[in-house]
């Protein structure tokens, strides 16, 4: 959300951006601040139904106010922190996955004037961002659940498996860093999973980058090169070129050759 909020104030010169996740079943907890002159806004409960962001969440829309201390339309719970930043024009959108409310972005400026539809626009790309750092995390935690529990079936394997080539092949399209970095390491603990009861092998290890890695991932999951290339923003001779250097560093003469010894060396799941 961090990110999120330091690319929304870059792009469309909002004074003051801030959001919070869902801390219960209705609440939501103020825990981003960007171009905040106080901390008056850090740590609120913002309770469903109540000021902006809470009509934001009761409803699941965008709600928005010109002059947030006199609007009518929203209660005013939280006037004396809003008051304390000086903000006037303010919009709230929540941040919704699978249907249900997650969180709040909030834009404003400590001025009168309406928020443009491209303001908003801004405002909704960058709740759709959060969300599908949710959707990520949501995912990853999900797989590692799966990857730990005793006696994993084939078929639980075969799900980890794709999920492990979709989530390589998302990384690189994740804009925020420290989520990218955070996929990252959980395709690469869910590569060191143990399988079939013992560990993968290690005697040989085998160094590749991170782009033979994508591809192979992409190979192990029944994609052809072409198939390989359109999920991984690549062209099919690409492609091709990263699986020949990857076969060569794990000895391999074919595909599935290449799939297994890179599972025996701990680099797919």
């Amino acid at each position: 959300m961090r990110s999120a909020l330091l690319r929304l104030r870059r792009t469309t010169g909002l004074q003051v951006a801030f959001g919070g996740l869902l801390t219960g079943e209705r609440d939501v907890r103020i825990g981003e601040l960007s171009g905040a002159a106080t901390q008056a806004l850090q740590g609120l409960r913002i309770s469903a139904g109540i000021g902006l962001g809470g009509k934001a969440v009761a409803l699941s829309r965008p709600c928005a106010v010109t002059e947030y201390l006199s609007s009518r339309h929203i209660s005013h719970e939280y006037d004396a922190a809003v008051t304390a930043e000086g903000l006037r024009s303010v919009l709230a959108v929540p941040v919704i996955v699978r249907r249900r409310v997650r969180g709040v972005l909030y834009g404003a400026l400590r001025t009168p004037q309406p928020l443009g539809d491209r303001v908003a626009t801004a405002v909704l790309d960058s709740a759709r961002e959060v969300e599908q750092a949710l959707v990520v995390r949501d995912e990853v935690r999900r797989l590692l659940e799966v990857s730990r529990e005793p006696g994993v079936g084939p078929g639980a394997w075969e799900e980890v498996r794709e999920a492990h080539a979709d989530l390589r092949a998302l990384a690189p399209r994740v804009m925020d860093p420290q989520l990218r970095d955070e996929l990252l390491a959980v395709c690469g603990k869910l590569a060191s999973s143990w399988q079939s009861g013992g560990p993968p092998e290690r005697e040989h290890r085998v160094a590749l980058t991170p782009r033979e890695t994508d591809v192979l991932a992409c190979v192990a999951s029944g994609a052809t090169n072409a198939t390989a290339g359109e999920r991984l923003g690549l062209r099919p001779e690409t492609v091709k070129g990263y699986l020949r250097t990857a076969m060569r560093k794990l000895g391999a003469h074919t595909r599935l050759e290449a799939v297994v010894a890179a599972r025996r060396a701990g680099l797919l799941p």
